[in-house]
């Protein structure tokens, strides 16, 4: 039996590192493809690692284009509009989960309804939106519209949702306001959902063509696949180039990921927990006992015992 499931373990291992070679061998070939000089890039056999590798296609694709502005508007499109997704989806999808009003759940639907809508459709009537309020041609013009993403709003409430009443309730008791209890009681609880909503919509705003592709028409205002595209022409196409850039648009988003994974991963990592179980934890309060409370969804929150509005610092 036992050498059953080990043959069993072997052979899931050897499809999950297949699976993963399928998956990565692109993004390999890209990354050493642009390392290669022009005339080793089709010689013939095609080979995976340089013969003579240089780095001159990317001195050249900063040279010869201004891949540093171009990098610069993407970078304060994304940043910017990240910042605000997080800020709207995380306090809308917490209004849905924990506050009661005409209309909650009909108003939820219809921001929900919005994603089986294809993205050709809401195209025209936004552009127009964005062309009678002055946007066009301007950075704001990418930034703005898809700010309140429904699938952040869903990630948010669905978490939201498996946060016990009580602690909010625990909270108002002890005197804390409902702002103090969405920034210092809420936000920190939802740290993994909002790492996983940080990922998503980086890698959205980063990657976004067609948009940027209507609402910008100054070049000096193109986004950096705005000006990846450019180097695609009609008869020819610097491949070179275009490897290098390619590979340069990669950096930011996997750096984003590597520095948010950690709370997806101890998110996954305390799941394993039974609910209800609570564990003394001496050294996150400030010399106050604890107790990390695992709530529904699995998630540790250390809370003190003593009193909670002390340590929310009201």
């Amino acid at each position: 039996m036992n050498q059953r499931r080990n043959i069993y373990a072997i052979l899931g291992s050897l499809l999950l590192i297949l699976a993963t070679f399928v998956f990565i061998f692109p993004v390999l070939w890209i990354v050493l493809s642009s390392f290669k000089p022009g005339n080793e890039l089709f010689s013939y056999p095609i080979t995976l690692f340089p013969k003579n590798a240089t780095v001159e296609n990317y001195i050249n694709t900063f040279n010869q284009y201004d891949f540093l502005l171009y990098f610069k508007n993407t970078f304060i499109v994304t940043v910017t509009s990240t910042i605000i997704t997080l800020a709207i989806n995380t306090m809308a999808g917490f209004a849905f989960a924990k506050y009661r009003f005409r209309g909650r759940d009909l108003l939820f639907v219809a921001f929900l309804s919005t994603t089986m809508l294809p993205t050709e459709v809401i195209m025209s009537p936004t552009f127009t939106v964005v062309s009678k309020l002055g946007l066009y041609n301007s950075l704001w013009g990418i930034i703005i519209p898809p700010i309140a993403t429904p699938t952040g709003i869903f990630l948010m409430r669905q978490y939201f949702l498996s946060v016990p009443d009580s602690i909010l309730e625990s909270a108002r008791i002890d005197g804390a306001k409902e702002r103090t209890i969405f920034w210092r009681l809420m936000v920190p609880i939802a740290k993994p959902v909002i790492s996983t909503l940080t990922i998503f919509s980086f890698m959205w705003r980063w990657n976004d063509f067609i948009w940027p592709l209507l609402v910008i028409s100054e070049p000096k205002k193109y986004t950096l696949q705005l000006a990846i595209s450019n180097l695609s022409g009609q008869f020819s196409i610097d491949w070179n180039t275009l490897l290098s850039a390619s590979v340069i648009s990669m950096i930011p988003v996997l750096i984003v990921f590597l520095i948010f994974q950690k709370n997806i991963i101890d998110s996954m990592m305390s799941s394993g927990l039974k609910e209800g179980d609570k564990v003394w934890n001496r050294h996150r309060c400030n010399g106050v006992r604890c107790t990390t409370i695992n709530l529904p969804v699995r998630t540790k929150m250390s809370v003190p015992t003593t009193n909670l509005v002390k340590q929310l610092a009201l």
